[in-house]
């Protein structure tokens, strides 16, 4: 089922928007607008950030603990609407995928899938297209743009939350428990926005999602590794699919730069690691390239001594793909000899394949196939 929703017109001029701002950065932002002192602007921005992250408050008039005259004066001065909502569609098993229009011509797709984590699972994404090629992906198909800002990673999970009607937050029954930066882009590669989005994300008088239910995936960016755990204490996800650097180097062109045996270490080094916090490491299973027994034993012997667990992912296609899935017999037999190792290897169930939201199929070129329809239209109309 598709719908189309347009929330608020284009506009060639915006006012600064207070979404995305840390605290600190909202009560100087406020200090300085406002001409406020420290101790009332920090005040003030405890308010506004109530009603933006606690109660989705999308227009300062809701903020009715505010005097009117300084909600007015706020309301001429910033800009709290959520992205353009292009397309929403919801998959025959629950899951929603949301392609959001952040500006002219950057737009991102992000999923919430029902029924992951402890209740629901959103995946959000970190840039507009991608830079690294994994040739299993449809994401890496589509040229990187730029990276995406805090606010825009934030609104995507205010849009989330409007959807399945979660308001306010911090609500014993939740319905979205979880975050995973596993959308299009390469997180690490946009970390400065990515870290204070988790910031603002796992705040407690907010949207309070805890850090350890906040997983963030990368395909090998060694160098920022450490610094993604030091800064954000969220959950590690590393975007694997092979076992030797020539099959990864094929499929995860950045194992060039940083081969396995320098990934590997960094996630031995990353900070928190532990039993109880652990490295998942994600594995596309592709039919006669990286799923044989050789290859799960090898897997087995390339984790020792990583707290990790595996999560194997049946290849989900897209158009044009050189892969076809492996056998779910094939799946099975390699996943029980992960488990037999005492390594945790679920199955992921695809989520979402038809309308090309489950893992690998992102992508927004859905504003090609409009923008054609929009072309045919013109020609239509100026046909005599």
């Amino acid at each position: 089922m598709t719908t189309l929703i347009d929330q608020r017109p284009p506009s060639l001029t915006r006012r600064p928007s207070l979404v995305g701002l840390t605290r600190d950065e909202l009560a100087s932002r406020l200090a300085d607008d406002l001409g406020l002192e420290k101790k009332p602007a920090r005040m003030r921005a405890t308010q506004v950030w109530g009603w933006l992250y606690s109660h989705g408050a999308t227009a300062f008039e809701d903020m009715t603990n505010i005097a009117k005259p300084m909600r007015e004066k706020m309301a001429r001065l910033y800009d709290i609407s959520r992205p353009e909502i292009i397309e929403r569609q919801v998959s025959s098993d629950g899951t929603r995928k949301y392609l959001l229009r952040m500006g002219p011509g950057i737009e991102v797709e992000s999923v919430f899938i029902p029924g992951v984590g402890r209740a629901g699972a959103l995946c959000v994404s970190s840039q507009v297209g991608c830079t690294l090629n994994c040739t299993f992906c449809h994401t890496g198909t589509q040229a990187l743009v730029r990276n995406l800002t805090a606010e825009e990673i934030v609104a995507q999970v205010l849009v989330c939350k409007d959807d399945i009607e979660e308001w306010p937050s911090g609500k014993d029954e939740r319905k979205l428990s979880n975050i995973v930066f596993m959308g299009m882009g390469e997180p690490l590669y946009a970390l400065d926005s990515v870290a204070s989005a988790i910031d603002i994300i796992s705040d407690g008088e907010g949207i309070a999602i805890s850090r350890r239910r906040i997983t963030v995936s990368t395909s090998g960016v060694v160098n920022q590794m450490h610094a993604l755990g030091e800064r954000t204490e969220a959950m590690l996800a590393i975007s694997l699919h092979a076992t030797n650097d020539k099959l990864r180097d094929e499929l995860v062109p950045i194992n060039r730069k940083w081969p396995l045996k320098d990934l590997l270490q960094a996630c031995r080094d990353y900070p928190g690691t532990s039993n109880a916090r652990r490295i998942t490491f994600e594995y596309v299973m592709l039919d006669g390239v990286n799923d044989s027994d050789e290859e799960a034993r090898e897997l087995v012997r390339l984790l020792k001594g990583i707290p990790a667990k595996i999560n194997l992912i049946p290849f989900n296609p897209w158009p044009g793909s050189p892969y076809q899935c492996s056998s779910w017999e094939r799946i099975e037999q390699f996943a029980e000899i992960v488990n037999d190792a005492g390594y945790a290897s679920p199955i992921r169930t695809p989520r979402g394949r038809d309308i090309a939201a489950a893992c690998g199929q992102l992508k927004s070129d859905s504003v090609k196939q409009r923008a054609s329809d929009r072309r045919k239209a013109e020609l239509a109309q100026s046909a005599p």
